[in-house]
């Protein structure tokens, strides 16, 4: 008998499985870029990945995406300036390399502000607040709308209109909103139900009009429920770390 026939396959134990590094990036998207939507944004960054020869992480199933996730979506016409997504890549890219390599791609309206890399096992982002600025117009009256913010603070809870729905939330979804110079400081808490929005906020105060009249609505920062803090350079590349970001539209 040949002693080859006596020979038998073992499969390996030791399979190496498949790198997936995850990656925290804060970017500001602003000018006229505010006009692009969440899902052409989402296309957007999807475009920047394979233009700088990135080799992402992809989802399972027929129709295999890059794994690029965003914690909350911005409205149309809303400047971000400090927004959240992160990219989960198949290789290992040194953090400065990574925020070179984005900020390369000069997207009009895009800046990268910094990049992390995520420790294993490191949670998703979460949303846990969002903070705006609304520019107020010149010919708002002051006094009523401060009046109509008095009344919202003192309510215990707020309805608004969704999906021609009225729904009904606690007004600790508004943990913050005063009138500072020109400008309109909101903050609004991340919910597992229905969340406010800065417009149903300006509905509430009688400031809807404020839109028409020119105010620009601006998120100042998306703040998360788990943040990874760290200054080691291996772990986090910023723009004062000397990299030049991307050009954006005034």
């Amino acid at each position: 008998m040949n002693a080859a026939a006596n020979t038998t396959d073992t499969p390996s134990d030791s399979v190496t499985p498949p790198i997936r590094e995850r990656y925290r990036i804060r970017f500001a998207k602003a000018g006229l870029l505010r006009w692009t939507g969440h899902h052409d944004l989402a296309r957007l960054w999807e475009r920047m990945v394979r233009r700088a020869a990135l080799k992402p992480s992809m989802t399972e199933g027929f129709h295999p995406k890059p794994r690029i996730g965003f914690p909350s979506a911005l409205a149309l016409g809303v400047n971000g300036l400090d927004e959240v997504v992160e990219l989960e890549l198949a290789e290992r890219i040194p953090v400065a390399e990574l925020f070179q390599r984005l900020c390369d791609d000069n997207q009009p309206g895009l800046t990268i502000k910094s990049v992390k890399l995520l420790p294993e096992g490191f949670g998703k982002a979460k949303l846990s607040r969002s903070d705006y600025v609304i520019t107020i117009p010149d010919d708002v009256d002051i006094d009523a709308a401060q009046s109509a913010i008095a009344e919202l603070k003192n309510r215990d809870t707020i309805s608004f209109e969704r999906k021609q729905k009225t729904v009904t939330v606690d007004s600790a979804q508004i943990p913050s909103i005063e009138i500072e110079g020109d400008c309109l400081n909101l903050s609004l808490a991340a919910s597992e139900s229905a969340s406010l929005r800065p417009g149903d906020v300006l509905d509430l105060i009688n400031a809807s009009h404020w839109i028409e009249h020119g105010a620009v609505i601006n998120r100042t920062r998306v703040a998360l429920k788990k943040e990874f803090e760290t200054e080691e350079p291996q772990l986090i590349a910023t723009a004062e770390d000397g990299s030049q970001a991307s050009n954006s539209d005034s």
